[in-house]
């Protein structure tokens, strides 16, 4: 059983005490209240989820190796804190009585604390008419892949972003030329086509709005532009150049694996993700590796299973890093194979 959270409960933590009011708002929208019985566990010695969990009501007993070390009720003093933040877990945290609790993710609450103590107040020039205070900026934030980046260079990319307006039916990107900005989504919305020798009008694969982003594929892989991205509605754009994009924000996102990493990945549940074209795949591809070319791969989300660690490959590493940061973004755990398939192919003769 779960309930959403009232800020109000978040207010009384630390350290969301110290959370301004909007960024306080969006950490609510990620984090339900659990119930927990007497003798149910809220989280086990040994335990590595980075989870950060407060009791809120009721009773809860910490034992190390079967021996009680702390007793904490929902609402004292002790409960402002976080039960036994570090990781791996010293000890097990058991319900005494009818309890409810709060695990947010770790990861998400450092971004989001990072973000309200240091660059909220120097790129407040951003937020002008046109941009919510708490709408994109917060929605970037909370993506998976922002926790993987540095806080000095989530700092520095809002810095660095220039914001362009844009009218309903502009071109912002056009299909085949050269990479040279990263877009962030601030107002309205943006529709992403892609054309092909049957089809010269281009075929829609998504729509976009505020907080989601567009333009790595090019910059990462350094091609050109496989999609033509164009305003449905009027609207405003943060635009970072590709020198910064590559520096700031790709580099920090991306683990690289090299063969043997991958094989120790695949053997333990991963999956070979291809994002080559159908025709080279065809020609050669590692066994049981599935195949989502990288110009479709947004069109391809929903058949990916964000459970699976997914080692994504090309033939040299350059699409591949582009697919895994797009994935990135959307939550799931990727890892690219360092010199592509083939720099592993030369390995094994």
């Amino acid at each position: 059983m779960s309930r959403p959270v009232d800020i109000k409960e978040l207010r009384r933590l630390s350290p969301m005490s110290s959370l301004k009011k909007e960024n306080l708002h969006a950490l609510s929208k990620k984090v339900k209240v659990r119930s927990a019985q007497p003798g149910e566990a809220l989280f086990n010695e040994g335990d590595t989820e980075k989870r950060t969990v407060y009791v809120l009501t009721g009773t809860v007993q910490l034992r190390e190796a079967g021996r009680l070390t702390a007793t904490i009720t929902g609402g004292t003093e002790e409960a402002i804190n976080p039960l036994a933040p570090v990781l791996p877990r010293r000890c097990t945290a058991v319900a005494m009585t009818p309890c409810e609790y709060i695990a947010i993710d770790s990861d998400l609450l450092d971004v989001m604390l990072t973000w309200d103590q240091t660059g909220s107040y120097e790129v407040s020039e951003l937020r002008g008419e046109a941009t919510s205070s708490d709408d994109w900026m917060t929605t970037l934030l909370q993506t998976k892949a922002f926790h993987k980046i540095p806080p000095a260079n989530i700092q520095a990319i809002f810095m660095r972003l220039q914001r362009v307006d844009y009218k309903a039916g502009d071109v912002v990107i056009k299909q085949g030329d050269e990479g040279d900005y990263f877009y962030i989504i601030t107002r309205g919305k943006c529709i992403v086509t892609r054309e092909t020798p049957l089809n010269r009008e281009g075929i829609r694969l998504a729509e976009l709005g505020p907080g989601d982003t567009f333009g790595e594929e090019a910059l990462i892989s350094e091609s050109k532009r496989n999609a033509t991205v164009y305003m449905e509605t009027n609207g405003t754009l943060m635009r970072l150049g590709k020198e910064d994009f590559k520096k700031l924000l790709n580099e920090p996102m991306l683990d690289w694996v090299d063969q043997e990493q991958a094989e120790e990945i695949i053997k333990n549940g991963g999956q070979w993700l291809d994002v080559r074209l159908p025709s080279e795949f065809e020609a050669y591809h590692n066994p049981g590796a599935i195949n989502v070319p990288l110009y479709f791969i947004r069109l391809k989300l929903k058949t990916l299973d964000p459970k699976i660690k997914y080692v994504v490959c090309c033939d040299t590493g350059r699409r591949s890093s582009a697919g895994a940061f797009i994935l990135n973004e959307r939550g799931f755990e990727t890892y690219v194979l360092k010199g592509g398939l083939n720099h592993a192919r030369l390995q094994e003769r």
